[in-house]
This record gives C-alpha cells, structure tokens and sequence, in this order.
C-alpha cells in the first residue's frame, strides 16, 4: 500500500473529525436561539451528510476500514453523554449533554451504533449506506418537524405520531433517495430503475418502522431494516 493512499485517508478522516467537531459547536450556539429539537436534528441531519464523502476513502475494507473509523469513536462519545456514563460530562460540554438529553436518552448512541454496523459491512457499497442513514437523517427530522408543526391527525402505537409527519418522512426520503441516485450514478454502475425501486421500499419501511419503533430505538431500526430492504431489492448488488 503506498504511503500517500494512507497519508490521504487519514487525512480526509481528520477532516471529517474537524467537521463533527465544528457541527456539534454550531448545534451547541443554535440551542440558544432555537428549540433543543431542532438543534437536535440540525445534528442528526449533518452527521448523515457522511455518506456523501464515503466514496473518497481509497481505504475502505478491514483491517483499514477508514469509513468505519469515521462512525465508531462516536458510539464511546455519545455514551459518555448517557444516563448510563461513569462519568459525569454535562458540566464541562454542557451544550452537547443538552442535545443529546433533548430526545431519547440513548438516541444518538444508537444512531453511531447503526452507522458504524453499515459503515463496516458496506463501506465500499455507499449508496447501500445512505439508504439507511438518509431516511434517518433528513426523513426522521422531516417527520418530526412537521408532524410537531402540522400534524392534525394522530395516531398512537408505540409513541403519538401524526399522518402529517409520516407522509413527510416518506416525501423526504423518496426525495433523499433520488438525490443520491444522481450522486452516485457517476461513481457506480448503478441501474437506474432498479435503484428508483428500491428507494421506494426503503423509502416505505422506513416511514413504517419510525411509525411503529418506540422512541429513540428509531436510530437502529429505521437505518439498518431500510437499508436491508433497498439491498435485498437491488439483488444484493
């Protein structure tokens, strides 16, 4: 392997590094001029933008998953931030403790966990990754937003949704969807049709899964079930 293959992606992974840092910064100012909610997705919504810088790491198999090295340390960092951390960090990053507290206790942990294991199996397949972590990303925040804002109509399974908020995940993440199609239709071989079906499926569980997962667990189900599901219907590709 030659030294300037490492040196680059070890050089994109501390830009990425760089990015996480100053989104969270950005998240932890906004807090004060905004609700924690919509702090709170700012980040989940940057943090997925990831998948889009994915396919520049020349080093993406183990025992260099440089991908994978991206996602990981964040499981440790947002479980330090956790009810269930041996130590107490809420006084010294008080902005991120006060994110993270926003939602589910343990929501952003799952979301790294969920990254990570699509990171790990899928790091040189990256459209299948951002057919997990997009709908988290961009359609959970849509569903949220809206529903908060707009929703007239509830329903209550596991937790009070609105047919507002779910028609705007599935709208977001069909749109989401598509936007990676032009993406990575100039970095993989992919068929167009076949790539248009299976975000459609994606697109439809995982609207099913945020309506139907207790909060909070949404970050492992809706990412790994939707990205399961556009793989199977890709035909493994």
């Amino acid at each position: 392997m030659p030294e300037s293959q490492l040196l680059f992606n070890i050089g994109l992974l501390g830009s990425c590094y760089l990015y996480i840092i100053a989104i969270i910064l950005i998240a932890s100012k906004i807090r004060d001029r905004l609700p924690t909610n919509l702090s709170r997705k700012f980040l989940h919504i940057m943090i997925g933008n990831f998948i889009f810088i994915i396919p520049f790491f020349t080093l993406a198999t183990l025992p260099l998953n440089f991908p994978l090295f991206v996602a990981s340390p964040f499981i440790l960092l947002t479980f330090l931030f956790s009810p269930l951390s041996p130590v107490d960090l809420s006084q010294k990053i008080s902005g991120l403790a006060e994110i993270t507290g926003g939602g589910h206790k343990y929501g952003l942990v799952l979301y790294a966990i969920s990254y990570s294991i699509l990171a790990l199996f899928f790091s040189t397949k990256p459209y299948i990754i951002s057919a997990g972590i997009l709908p988290m990303a961009y359609g959970d925040a849509a569903a949220s937003l809206i529903g908060q804002k707009f929703g007239r109509h509830k329903y209550n399974i596991f937790g009070t949704k609105s047919l507002e908020g779910s028609g705007a995940m599935f709208t977001v993440c069909i749109c989401g969807l598509m936007a990676c199609l032009l993406f990575f239709s100039h970095l993989y071989p992919i068929s167009i049709s076949t790539f248009a079906l299976a975000s459609l499926g994606a697109a439809a569980v995982a609207t099913v899964c945020e309506a139907l997962t207790p909060k909070g667990f949404d970050n492992l189900t809706v990412p790994l079930l939707s990205a399961i599901v556009f793989l199977l219907l890709i035909g493994g590709a």
